[in-house]
């Protein structure tokens, strides 16, 4: 049944239906479960998209002495979700959790996420990264002091920032690491970042289309 309602709802994000409108009819038709209707939502697109993405999506060797902004809060979520085993590789090649979290909250793994992320941008070679957080977000001041205490010990240039609106500066960059689609509709280039230190440390997501071809029940956590 996932699988009828996906090819429906593909259906229809090809021929040029809203997103919001074209779920809520098919999960509406199938009577999906609230976690199949937010799996369809963040990991289903059209096809122009995906084209759109696989374009833009940056190859590790691409970065070198590239100045790199970073979606923080976006990309900490999503390695926290890849690592713990509940992530997803999504139809337009990038991986995002599947959480019902609006903002991130500081935990005791957070300071080894950021390892993970400096070590990443080391091997990268970017001249410098730009982090960009929500300053609203709770203990955001502490996640900033982390940031640039794990980026120092690795010897890569950084800059840290508390902003109101983070996808609004991250537009005005070239080379952006995100999953949100808002910003990648409007900057040229994209690294899946959370992606790639999985790759490096043999944490693979789950493919969409495996999940949803499968008959088991969906059990990521939210």
């Amino acid at each position: 049944m996932l699988m009828e309602a996906y090819r429906d709802l593909k259906y229809l994000l090809n021929r040029g239906y809203r997103k919001s409108y074209a779920l809520e009819f098919v999960a509406n038709h199938y009577r999906l479960t609230k976690k199949e209707r937010h799996l369809l939502a963040r990991c289903v697109f059209s096809d122009a998209w995906i084209a759109e993405v696989k374009e833009k999506l940056l190859k590790p060797e691409e970065l070198a002495e590239k100045v790199l902004a970073i979606d923080g809060f976006n990309v900490l979520i999503t390695l926290e979700s890849l690592l713990e085993g509940k992530a997803i590789l999504c139809e337009d090649g990038l991986v995002r959790d599947l959480k019902y979290q609006g903002k991130y909250r500081m935990n005791e793994r957070t300071p080894e996420l950021l390892s993970e992320i400096a070590r990443a941008l080391k091997e990268l070679g970017v001249k410098k990264a730009v982090f960009f957080y929500g300053k609203n977000v709770p203990k955001s001041g502490e996640v900033r002091r982390l940031t640039e205490e794990k980026l120092a010990e690795y010897g890569v240039e950084c800059e840290v920032n508390l902003v109101g609106s983070p996808d609004f500066e991250l537009k005005t960059f070239e080379y952006v690491a995100t999953a949100d689609t808002g910003v990648i509709r409007e900057v040229s280039h994209v690294l899946d970042l959370p992606n790639l230190i999985g790759e490096r440390t043999g944490n693979q997501p789950q493919d969409v289309l495996a999940l949803l071809s499968s008959r088991n029940e969906i059990k990521y956590n939210i």
